[in-house]
C-alpha cells in the first residue's frame, strides 16, 4: 500500500481502496487503511463482509480530503433521501457489538483456513499462497483445462461454485471462498478433489 501511495503521490492522484475486509486480521491487530498511509487516500467499507450483514446494503467512505468529502455529500444528497430505519437500527446494533462479531467471524475464518490449508497439502496437483487475512484464496491446479471451463464442469457435475481465475486474468486457478460453515467447505473441497481426479 505504501508503494501504491508513493506512485499516486508522484502524479498527485487519488487512491480509492475497497476495504470491506479490513478489521478481520488473523491475530486481531490493527490493519492500516489507505487513509492512514496516504493524504489523498479514499477508503470505502460496508456492513456486508466483516459484519456478515450484506442484506443491509450500508457502508461508509473515509478520507482526509475535504474536496472528496464535499463531492460525496453532494452526490448523496442527490441520490439518497434516507436509509431504511430498520437497516440503520440493525447496523447500529452490529457496530455496538463489533468486537464480538469480529471475534466470531475471525474464529470461523481461522478454522476454515486450516481446513483449506490441510486440503491443499493433502491434494495432489494443487497449490496456493496461504492467505493470512480475508475470506478467499486462489488455488492453482495442474490440469490442462481453462478455469472457466473447469468451473462450469464443477458446478454442473458436482454442484460446487468457484470463481474461475479467468475473471482475474489469471489462468490455472480458481478462487475459493471459505467464510461459511466448515461442513459445507469440506464437502465442496472433497467434490473438487474428486473432479480433479476424474480429469
Amino acid at each position: 500500500m505504501e508503494q501504491i501511495a508513493e506512485i499516486a503521490r508522484s502524479v498527485d492522484a487519488y487512491v480509492l481502496c475497497d476495504e470491506v475486509y479490513r478489521g478481520i486480521s488473523e491475530d486481531g491487530s490493527y490493519m492500516q487503511s489507505i487513509v492512514d498511509i496516504y493524504e489523498k487516500g479514499i477508503s470505502v467499507g460496508s456492513m456486508s463482509k466483516i459484519f456478515s450483514l450484506a442484506g443491509l446494503r450500508m457502508g461508509w467512505i473515509a478520507t482526509k480530503s475535504e474536496e472528496v468529502l464535499h463531492q460525496c455529500h453532494e452526490r448523496r444528497d442527490y441520490d439518497t433521501i434516507s436509509c431504511g430505519v430498520i437497516d440503520d437500527k440493525l447496523a447500529s446494533l452490529a457496530l455496538s457489538h463489533k468486537e464480538e462479531i469480529f471475534a466470531r467471524n475471525r474464529e470461523i475464518l481461522r478454522k476454515n483456513r486450516e481446513i483449506l490449508d490441510q486440503w491443499v497439502q493433502e491434494t495432489p496437483g494443487v497449490h496456493y499462497l496461504k492467505p493470512v487475512a480475508g475470506t478467499t484464496a486462489l488455488v492453482y491446479y495442474d490440469k490442462e483445462i481453462p478455469s472457466y471451463q473447469l468451473c462450469v464442469k464443477l458446478i454442473r457435475e458436482k454442484g460446487v461454485l468457484f470463481t474461475p481465475g479467468e475473471c482475474f486474468e489469471m489462468e490455472g486457478c480458481v478462487r475459493i471462498g471459505y467464510a461459511f460453515d466448515s461442513k459445507t467447505l469440506k464437502e465442496g473441497l472433497d467434490r473438487f478433489a474428486e473432479l480433479l481426479r476424474e480429469l
